[in-house]
């Protein structure tokens, strides 16, 4: 397999080259250019990609797994990383120099000693890492590197390639050299009837066969129709809903790393612009679509953590400034490095981050120096999933006004030698400890209760399970720092997030004009008592969505209109000085 694997790669190295010589462009043959590649195409790439014909090794398996697969999620346990040791060196150094405390790092180079030498100088220590000295294009690893997948849940560890959508033939071939590296089954997607252009900013998912993209995805598979996508994602990753939403006007790449990033199967984080500014009316409009349409894995409505999408140094959004971004970190096992660009806002992203995902070491890496290249820490990493996992499926007990009965934790837990045992662990007060019980299984769910608490009590909880192999897995992963926690109060209207917004907002309402039903959605930054109110166009108050106190937080109210007449509707929301109005359009 080794030997095939390897006389593939050089055949795929040759023809790189006599691409190259044949269409005379020199990005792939002169390094200085080579590192310097954005992660959009360049104009020269725009032209070679007309007519470009992707590698093909021929040595992998085209076929999908036979067996059901299942794509890991970004906050599973990983075994490594990926980077390529080309661009942008100092973010890489720090990158390497926190992931390696987590995991080992791959780092793919033309030269491992000067590698070693550039990381030293930046103080980095060598203790986790991992050289694979192969040809390359980019830095962009994020999308052409492979994805980690495991048939029937846990057993079998594999990775899946597409065909990278660049005209980069050296970044195209990485997956197979990764794969060879570890040992592991290549899945390629590759060849027709299942071949499949994509990029991996561009494609999340919850480990759970859910996953979103934009429709940048269909948009470069012309040939395909979306069920035939569908089809495909479903037969080599598991992916059982495919969420596409609509491409950003200003997001030249249309990559959705760049505006969002699920932080766990029920919370999306998702960047927010000042009103009307840039893409923040299109990245609203794709948010409130998912929110309308679709729920969690566990048929629970998705929790929403905005984050502010930053202005340049000198005030300015896209397209009048690069695409400055927050949501393009990494979770890398307990570790999160989120890029930050020396702004005043930095602060407050990590802010965000730390409270949305407790117990996790949140770590700020400036990336000025990428970032006008469409890219931050996202881009240039991929993760490799661990090869023996306890994989926990849980959704979190959100908050109740039920005093009297127990509260029931329930867990999908599997692993490939089977599961010793599994522990529920709860509290009221985390600084007295935890309590456990055994949880009870019936196959892989396992149940366990916490009793009944007394009103305005907090509660923590958090899982722990083993594997018969000698594993111990805890959910969340950072337990028990982090861990699931609810209220028992009165209060119990689903907000969007646990974070508390950094001010009171009205939203403009989704779908918009609409019939006959709408989404408003606001934002308290305090506990308030608060009203929303909706008007017809002589200013006759028509409906009174809330009229009570409400937590501070994020929320979205539902307007049916279907007894009244098409026209023009205005909202308006007061809580406390604050006071917002905005329209709505109601076609019949």
């Amino acid at each position: 397999m080794k030997k095939t694997l390897k006389v593939s790669f050089l055949k795929n190295c040759l023809y790189a080259f006599i691409l190259v010589m044949i269409v005379h462009y020199t990005l792939y043959v002169e390094n200085s250019k080579a590192q310097d590649l954005p992660k959009h195409m360049t104009d020269a790439e725009k032209e070679i990609y007309k007519n470009y014909v992707p590698p093909f090794s021929g040595t992998d398996d085209l076929n999908p797994p036979v067996s059901p697969v299942r794509t890991m999620a970004e906050w599973e346990e990983f075994q490594a990383i990926m980077i390529t040791w080309t661009s942008y060196q100092q973010i890489l150094a720090q990158m390497v120099d926190f992931a390696q405390d987590e995991c080992q790092v791959i780092i793919v180079c033309s030269d491992s000693n000067s590698v070693k030498t550039q990381l030293t100088g930046y103080g980095v220590p060598l203790v986790n890492l991992r050289f694979i000295i192969a040809p390359f294009n980019s830095v962009w690893s994020r999308d052409y590197g492979p994805w980690s997948i495991y048939t029937n849940q846990v057993d079998s560890l594999r990775l899946v390639d597409w065909i990278y959508n660049r005209p980069r033939p050296l970044d195209d071939v990485i997956p197979g050299i990764i794969a060879n590296y570890l040992n592991l089954p290549l899945h390629q997607m590759t060849q027709a009837p299942n071949n499949l252009t994509a990029t991996g900013g561009n494609f999340m998912c919850d480990g759970n066969g859910t996953a979103f993209s934009s429709k940048l995805i269909l948009n470069e598979n012309p040939g395909k129709t979306e069920a035939e996508i569908d089809t495909m994602m479903k037969k080599y990753m598991g992916i059982k809903r495919y969420v596409f939403m609509d491409e950003l006007p200003y997001d030249g790449i249309h990559h959705i790393d760049m505006h969002m990033k699920l932080l766990d199967e029920e919370t999306i984080m998702v960047g927010q612009y000042p009103l009307g500014v840039s893409d923040g009316p299109a990245i609203e409009a794709n948010l409130q679509y998912v929110l309308n349409n679709y729920l969690t894995c566990y048929g629970k409505p998705y929790k929403v953590v905005r984050i502010p999408m930053p202005p340049s140094a000198g005030g300015q959004y896209p397209p009048s400034s690069s695409y400055f971004t927050y949501t393009n970190s990494l979770i890398v096992n307990k570790t999160v490095l989120v890029p930050i660009y020396g702004f005043a806002l930095d602060t407050t992203a990590l802010r965000i981050y730390r409270d949305a995902m407790p117990g996790y070491r949140v770590v700020g890496i400036n990336c000025n120096a990428s970032i006008p290249a469409s890219g931050a820490i996202h881009c240039i990493t991929k993760e490799i999933g661990i090869g023996d996992p306890v994989f926990i499926s849980h959704s979190g007990i959100r908050n109740t006004s039920n005093t009297t009965t127990p509260y029931q934790v329930k867990a999908y837990i599997k692993t490939k030698s089977g599961v010793s045992n599994a522990k529920l662990y709860w509290t009221t007060d985390t600084a007295s400890g935890f309590q456990n019980v055994s949880m009870v299984a019936a196959a892989d769910t396992f149940t366990a209760s916490i009793p009944a608490q007394p009103l305005n009590s907090k509660v923590y909880y958090y899982i722990s399970a083993s594997s018969t192999s000698g594993r111990t897995v805890k959910k969340p992963i950072t337990a028990p720092s982090g861990n699931y926690r609810f209220d028992v109060t009165t209060a119990t209207g689903i907000t969007e997030t646990g974070i508390t917004p950094v001010k009171f907002e009205l939203m403009q309402n989704y779908p918009n004009p609409f019939n006959p039903s709408t989404k408003i959605g606001y934002s308290l930054k305090s506990d308030s008592y608060i009203t929303l109110k909706v008007f017809d166009a002589l200013g006759r108050e028509v409906a009174v969505l809330v009229n009570g106190y409400r937590k501070a937080g994020v929320y979205n109210e539902t307007f049916d209109a279907s007894a009244m007449a098409q026209g023009v509707y205005f909202y308006r929301l007061s809580a406390g000085d604050f006071t917002d109005v905005k329209k709505g359009v109601l076609v019949k």
